[in-house]
């Protein structure tokens, strides 16, 4: 086991810190206020090789490794959370499931696009009321000749209004049906396929989330991907890659919150010491020290082994559910080292608390990740 940062990963690390200190960080506040979502911002990220991470250079990807995308993710979310959540979406979910269950023809078609930010992508699978019983979906394709006719609403998805494609999984057999859903990709455009109501969230607030809504909406037979009935299936797939991203995330989130605590902490003078000095402080940092390095070694654990090939349900599973929940505890510490300023916009830290909530909510609960985990570990 090797526990060094190679090479690559030192040259992400720095060139996103170069990238943000001039594109990001001036925005923060502006777009955090506004909800905006920056495109522009995106494709130059896709420019710089951010957008495809693991897809092969063959499709116009970087083909790097899991543990080079960790890093993308991690360093962006130290700067600005948002931004992580946005291209660990593009890169995991929609551009992850046509790069693993799309046919040539259609890798062919997309990933180019994708993977150089050219094109921003959504991924649909939760609706209003199917959180996690996503078997219990009620948007449907009906096959009519060559095309589907999609009906229905996917909510809470990312890049719902400015996605130029979406990969949605909807019914196409009986609900409750492991094999009654299929995986389509669908176009921005497309007749029938529009984006709905935006949400007004807590924090992740720059990055997009919205309704897609499909009203008699006809899709082509060759968008589908992958075998018909075999959606859910791929969702759970590239379910478990995603919460490497999610861990990622996580971990960025954390460590912001942490080198700002800890900055914080050394300057602020109280009876004549900086608080750093006095112990109730100190075992706060040295605790959340010891938590983000977990946090890392159980994300990259699982990055190893979904490089490998080897199943990482498992582990996955666990290092999104620990990295998700220390970055919580993580941010809350931060706020309350900071006292009345971490409870103000002019310190960094009330946003890493709000937007750290959302890790242990996205792309499974952490109340998921245990049925998960327990699931796995009792067979």
């Amino acid at each position: 086991m090797n526990f060094e940062t190679n090479e690559t990963q030192k040259m992400i690390a720095q060139s996103i810190k170069d990238f943000a200190k001039i594109h990001i960080t001036p925005n923060i506040y502006q777009w955090d206020e506004s909800q905006v979502f920056p495109v522009e911002l995106f494709k130059s990220l896709g420019e710089m090789g951010f957008m495809g991470v693991l897809v092969p250079e063959a499709y116009g990807g970087s083909g790097l490794s899991y543990h080079e995308y960790i890093t993308v993710i991690e360093e962006i979310s130290k700067v600005d959370p948002s931004i992580g959540l946005s291209v660990a979406a593009h890169n995991s979910l929609c551009t992850g499931h046509i790069l693993q269950f799309g046919n040539e023809a259609q890798k062919k078609k997309w990933l180019p696009k994708l993977a150089t930010g050219e094109w921003i992508g959504a991924w649909g699978l939760t609706e209003h009321n199917t959180g996690s019983d996503a078997g219990g979906m009620s948007t449907t394709a009906v096959l009519d000749g060559d095309e589907y006719v999609i009906n229905g609403a996917k909510n809470f998805i990312t890049h719902a209004i400015s996605g130029d494609i979406a990969v949605v999984i909807v019914r196409t057999g009986e609900k409750g049906d492991s094999h009654g859903m299929t995986a389509f990709a669908i176009e921005k455009g497309t007749p029938g396929f529009s984006s709905g109501k935006k949400e007004d969230k807590l924090g992740m607030r720059a990055s997009e989330t919205a309704e897609l809504v499909f009203d008699n909406c006809r899709v082509p037979k060759e968008n589908v991907l992958g075998e018909v009935g075999d959606g859910f299936i791929q969702s759970m797939k590239i379910l478990d890659g995603g919460r490497i991203s999610i861990a990622a995330l996580s971990i960025g989130i954390a460590k912001g919150a942490y080198e700002a605590a800890l900055k914080y902490s050394k300057e602020r003078i109280q009876f004549g010491k900086p608080i750093s000095s006095f112990q109730g402080v100190s075992f706060k940092l040295a605790d959340m020290a010891t938590e983000i390095e977990a946090s890392e070694l159980l994300t990259h654990k699982a990055a190893a082994k979904k490089e490998l090939g080897e199943k990482m349900t498992t582990i996955g599973a666990m290092a999104k559910m620990f990295a998700s929940e220390t970055c919580v505890r993580v941010a809350n510490e931060a706020v309350q080292i900071h006292g009345g300023y971490g409870y103000t916009k002019e310190f960094p830290v009330e946003k890493f608390y709000r937007d750290s909530k959302l890790c242990t909510i996205g792309e499974g609960t952490t109340e998921i990740q245990k049925v998960v985990i327990s699931r796995n570990i009792l067979k």
